[in-house]
């Protein structure tokens, strides 16, 4: 199967900026589960955790449209959506800023840019997973795409410590919670998929060089 890579994190540099320019400003802290509200003419950061972002389809499903994890921006400005809605994977420190703040401040417009680019190639990889005719392709695809992403080295390869549910993957992959876990319980019996001592996802056969 071609393997669809996707691009490196935000510069470290949308980090320094943050914090140089909102160092006194309040996080919003979130549990696991929660809304995250979608304010007109805001801009919400990730500080800490994981937010995954969805809309719902004419049938009342949800469909994952992307992730959002630490350094990187969404918000009600950042997509055409009506039904566009973000709900934390984990817990999470937020900051929310207004657009006029990064109008006023050019250093930190520039950088959020560059995180917005990143985002715009994950939808891009998503996308290019959905031509993709085989479920287990679009499924190995997608998980590696994470891992690439987010995933944090360990012995067997590279561990996912997000809370996707089974509906969640078919969402995102046009098929649908049943096939999803079948085609898991495949690639686990191949050895391609294990998972860890937290029932976190790991894929094997990806290592550190794969995430660098």
């Amino acid at each position: 199967m071609t393997s669809i890579s996707l691009t490196s994190s935000p510069p470290l540099s949308l980090r320094g900026s943050l914090e140089d320019t909102f160092q006194r400003r309040d996080l919003v802290s979130l549990t696991a589960g929660s809304r995250v509200p979608m304010l007109r003419h805001h801009v919400w950061l990730v500080a800490r955790g994981m937010v995954k972002l969805s809309s719902m389809n004419e049938q009342g499903e949800d469909v994952l449209l992307g992730l959002a994890g630490p350094n990187e921006p969404f918000g009600e400005p950042l997509s055409n959506l009506d039904l566009y809605e973000a709900t934390t994977l984990s817990d999470c420190d937020l900051l929310c800023l207004s657009m006029d703040e990064i109008q006023q401040t050019p250093h930190l417009a520039s950088t959020l840019m560059l995180a917005l680019i990143s985002r715009t190639r994950q939808s891009e990889a998503l996308i290019a997973l959905l031509g993709l005719r085989r479920v287990e392709d679009r499924v190995r695809g997608f998980l590696e795409l994470l891992a690439e992403e987010y995933g944090q080295p360990c012995e067997d390869g590279l561990r996912l410590n997000l809370r996707l549910t089974h509906q969640d993957i078919a969402g995102a992959l046009s098929t649908t919670r049943v096939t999803v876990t079948r085609v898991l319980g495949l690639l686990k019996e191949e050895g391609w998929l294990k998972l860890s001592s937290q029932r976190q996802l790991v894929i094997s056969n990806l290592r550190i060089s794969a995430a660098a």
